[in-house]
């Protein structure tokens, strides 16, 4: 696609998100909504819409709905309606799904959006209880193509949450969505995970001027299951519509998929409105009555939110925003640095090695910190041992490793490896001396005013100890050395 110069305009963007909810058995019938079994295993004449066959509401889906929506800060309605929407694809076995639109289970929300919480919120429609469709599964072997319908995932549980179009950049709805994610699953309304397609979500894009109020023609993008996919999605989109803008043409609505390979949005379909799902309330089930004491009880039960977390964080750890957010995004998160900080006794130190070493180790291994392979007891006592000079930072790196999986303590590896802190002076003198031998250029570069080629030196000197010097011991020997005060 040609650059284009898109300053003059701006994106409007709202989102759609659908979310499994994390019951047992689907919406409507007791079918399993486990993921991952064999094609058609969990299926019954109510999920296949097989005639005479009765949906009956499962409990556990709506607690789940009220839950989030008020996680969201939603107004739970006292009374919801469901409808069907109807609309022909080879996956919707009843020819209609079973969804609310004019009277949804929520309303009137609000999530704060931005990396402190303070840059303003993004405005929830409403949050609505439906099922979900099959999947269509497209094979093809030469001339002979092929489409098999796989129906476990119809009448499995969903919410579809639906924005305000309140965002303007592809980033803010990548963070967006991240925080959306964060609380759905700190409140146990959904498992956070995309590649299984429990969360997906669909962008509403269109473009216009920079300052006008008036909203452009929007376009839907489908099924963005990632959210580096969604800022990717929109960012290409935003340009697409721009060009097409520029170039004096116009917007067509429609419904677009997001092509991976190419790095580009393609055409799918043009758009239906609401009017064109011919909506109309599901004779088969009753409104659905949520009296006010059981949102009650069920908003008493909530646990703390991300941003009442990260917030906490700050006020009693001392730690930036930045790191609080890190570390309150997940419940686990918190409860791990947590205790490792009261095992340390020192909160900064745990939230570097949390965000450092081992988000490193947790990103290569592809876990989560549920099964992080150093007990945060541990990795406090091993912070203990950094702090009391016991163990330098570089070398306190390697007991890490040691000690990940194995159940080993930090002293235990420092002891039986010879990794405890070189302090002794005589012997850093000694290799301070070979270092400074050995690397003329560098000492002629920091003796005519380079500074920075003293950090070069310092890190000859960790290399040659194995990381085990004193950095603080080095860097004053290294400085009395250069000065010709050794």
């Amino acid at each position: 696609m040609t650059a284009v110069d898109d300053t003059a305009y701006e994106p409007v963007i709202g989102l759609e998100i659908h979310a499994q909810l994390l019951t047992d058995t689907k919406i409507f019938c007791g079918c399993s909504a486990r993921f991952g079994a064999a094609p058609n295993a969990n299926v019954c004449p109510v999920c296949l819409g097989l005639p005479g066959a009765l949906p009956v509401l499962n409990r556990r889906a709506v607690e789940l709905g009220v839950r989030a929506a008020l996680a969201l800060g939603c107004t739970v309605r006292a009374r919801s309606v469901f409808a069907r929407k109807n609309y022909f694809y080879p996956d919707l076995p009843k020819g209609y799904q079973i969804s609310q639109y004019e009277h949804p289970l929520a309303v009137d929300g609000a999530v704060s959006c931005g990396p402190d919480g303070d840059a303003g919120a993004v405005r929830i429609v409403r949050v609505h209880l439906e099922e979900d469709a099959g999947k269509s599964l497209h094979a093809a072997d030469g001339d002979d193509r092929r489409t098999h319908l796989d129906f476990n995932r119809s009448g499995v549980p969903l919410i579809e949450i639906v924005t305000h179009p309140d965002l303007r950049s592809a980033s803010a709805a990548a963070a967006f969505f991240t925080r959306l994610r964060g609380i759905l699953t700190t409140v146990g309304a959904n498992d956070g995970n995309m590649e299984e397609g429990s969360l997906r979500c669909d962008a509403n894009v269109s473009v216009r001027p920079a300052g006008a109020t008036a909203l452009g023609t929007k376009v839907e993008v489908k099924n963005l299951n990632s959210f580096r996919f969604l800022q990717r999605a929109i960012e290409h989109e935003t340009r697409r519509q721009t060009e097409v803008v520029r170039a004096g043409g116009r917007v067509a609505q429609e419904t677009r998929l997001w092509d991976t390979a190419a790095g580009r949005t393609v055409s799918m379909r043009s758009k239906e409105d609401a009017h064109d799902y011919r909506y109309f309330p599901e004779p088969d089930l009753p409104p659905v009555e949520v009296p006010e004491a059981w949102v009650a009880e069920i908003r008493a039960a909530l646990p703390e939110l991300p941003e009442a977390r990260k917030q906490r964080l700050v006020r009693e750890y001392g730690l930036s925003a930045d790191e609080a957010a890190q570390l309150a995004d997940g419940a686990a998160s918190t409860r791990y640095f947590e205790a490792a900080s009261a095992a340390a006794g020192n909160p900064k130190a745990a939230a570097h090695w949390i965000m450092g070493e081992v988000a490193r180790r947790l990103n290569a291994d592809g876990v989560g910190i549920d099964a992080v392979g150093v007990s945060p007891e541990a990795l406090g006592r091993l912070i203990r041992l950094v702090d009391a000079g016991a163990v330098s930072g570089s070398a306190a790196k390697t007991v890490f490793e040691r000690m990940y999986g194995t159940g080993r303590e930090a002293a235990e590896v420092v002891e039986a490896e010879g990794l405890g802190q070189i302090g002794d002076e005589e012997r850093l003198r000694e290799v301070v001396a070979r270092v400074v031998a050995d690397n003329d250029d560098a000492v002629a570069r920091f003796r005519g005013g380079n500074r920075g080629s003293l950090g070069f030196l310092v890190g000859q000197v960790m290399r040659a100890t194995g990381g085990r010097a004193d950095p603080k011991l080095v860097n004053t020997l290294l400085r009395r050395s250069l000065s010709g005060d050794a």
